[in-house]
């Protein structure tokens, strides 16, 4: 292994305690751990806590945290606000089977702030808020189908998960993609009722929504799908898929579980669109599990159980519990239009800085993201959609050379996943994660081929 690719000493090497306890987790686990995301090169890093913008393992090494549990702790790891709402409340009670004032606190800032949501219902996850927001639609339609974008994630739902992970091999031929089981075992029908629509393919989206029309409940749209690569939506194709399901009778259902942090007002209102429906998730729980989905009254009526049983009885055991609504609204609250301001100056200043640094050094690299998100492509153009972004076995080591330099120098980088930032970072932290790409586009074969090689070289 060249001398000039090792791993700094004590920072991106596995001590001994992760070891021992992926070890451990390997005797109770079917893979060692309980998240198919969790990143191994070859074996998990354990965490012992959170700070601010870092982590720190329980080895002791120290590492700025550019994933914040998968875009989750916009406030970054142990926002005291939170911590201390939940700590005075913990002795009250963790959850009940009876409602509580903390629901409707957390309702009503979401309700004041995001355009389309006029009535909202609490969850867990935000698989739920997909889940019960398609089983909203088919209600409120009366059609089993939905369309979703090629290569989004949307949770773990049977048809919202359908073509997940699609590969050259399987996705099918550009004018008609194809909806792939995602697991062995799946119901045949369940690709029968799901239509896959190309991101940013305008007339392929009014074609394929139009000719589907009669079976399809609604359209579940990220507005910038993170698992189809964090690539700017073009308006055309927004208004193609919002026109077409209006002149429909299709319900659009923006998914926001990850792209709430896009704005005050969240992805949609940013981008133009107005959903019958949002799911939302990750950031309104403040740190802890939370789902959940908000709409016009017209479409949330499905859920109104006062006359009767609700055309969509959806329950939970957990669900509006007061610790998530409680740290829920606090960290909200935070969230200022100046809060999200600073947030937006600071990842426009990043992404320039990484696309400076790529120009400087001439490398077959783009960046993507908005706001506070960002995403490395080794790619030579910015790709308009999944197939695009998709990575080649020599792209997909240069991500994992990436995220390993990036580990040697104290920075978590997940190879293949959007980067987002925190309030907890500082202007000392983004000109660290720049120095850092900076370098590594210096030290690194700048070649596919080089990038793979210097890659397998370490496993």
């Amino acid at each position: 292994m060249p001398k000039k690719f090792e791993t700094a000493p004590n920072v991106a090497l596995l001590g001994p305690q992760s070891n021992k306890l992926f070890a451990r987790g390997r005797a109770v686990f079917p893979d060692g751990t309980t998240r198919a995301t969790v990143e191994r090169d070859p074996t998990p890093r354990y965490i012992l806590k959170g700070d601010g913008a870092y982590l720190i393992d329980v080895d002791g090494q120290r590492f700025l945290d550019l994933n914040n549990n998968f875009t989750t702790l916009i406030h970054g790891h142990g926002f005291l606000p939170a911590l201390d709402a939940v700590a005075r409340l913990l002795r009250d009670g963790t959850c009940f089977s009876n409602p509580t004032a903390h629901e409707i606190d957390l309702a009503e800032l979401l309700v004041d702030r995001i355009p389309a949501v006029e009535q909202i219902r609490f969850v867990n996850t935000g698989t739920e808020a997909v889940t019960f927001a398609i089983k909203a639609a088919r209600a409120f339609t009366g059609r089993p189908g939905i369309a979703k974008t090629e290569g989004a994630y949307h949770g773990s739902y049977d048809w919202a998960e359908a073509d997940l992970g699609g590969t050259p091999a399987t996705w099918g031929p550009p004018d008609a993609p194809v909806a792939v089981p995602a697991y062995a075992g799946t119901p045949a029908s369940v690709a029968d009722e799901v239509v896959i629509l190309r991101f940013n393919d305008a007339d392929g989206a009014r074609r394929r929504i139009a000719a589907a029309a009669d079976r399809l409940a609604c359209i579940l749209l990220d507005p910038m799908p993170s698992g189809g690569g964090l690539i700017p939506p073009d308006p055309a194709f927004i208004a193609a898929v919002v026109e077409t399901a209006r002149e429909h009778g299709i319900l659009v259902v923006c998914d926001e579980v990850l792209n709430l942090r896009q704005g005050y007002r969240g992805a949609s209102a940013r981008y133009g669109i107005k959903p019958d429906l949002i799911a939302a998730g990750k950031i309104i729980g403040g740190g802890f599990p939370i789902g959940a989905i908000g709409g016009s009254r017209r479409v949330m009526s499905v859920f109104d159980g006062s006359a009767g049983r609700a055309k969509v009885a959806q329950a939970g055991t957990f669900s509006a519990n007061p610790i998530s609504m409680v740290a829920g609204r606090v960290s909200m609250e935070a969230l200022t239009e100046v809060a999200f301001a600073r947030l937006e100056e600071m990842g426009n200043r990043l992404r320039a800085a990484l696309a400076a640094a790529i120009s400087r050094h001439q490398a077959p690299y783009v960046i993507s993201g908005a706001a506070s998100l960002f995403r490395i492509h080794p790619k030579q153009t910015l790709p308009r959609n999944y197939r695009e972004a998709y990575p080649s076995p020599d792209e997909a080591g240069a991500l994992k050379a990436l995220s390993r330099f990036f580990r040697s120098e104290g920075i978590l980088h997940h190879a293949g996943t959007s980067a987002s930032l925190s309030t907890a970072m500082s202007d000392a932290d983004i000109a660290k994660i720049a120095d850092v790409f900076e370098r590594f586009l210096a030290t690194v074969p700048a070649s596919r081929v080089g990038l793979l090689r210097a890659c397998k070289d370490q496993d």
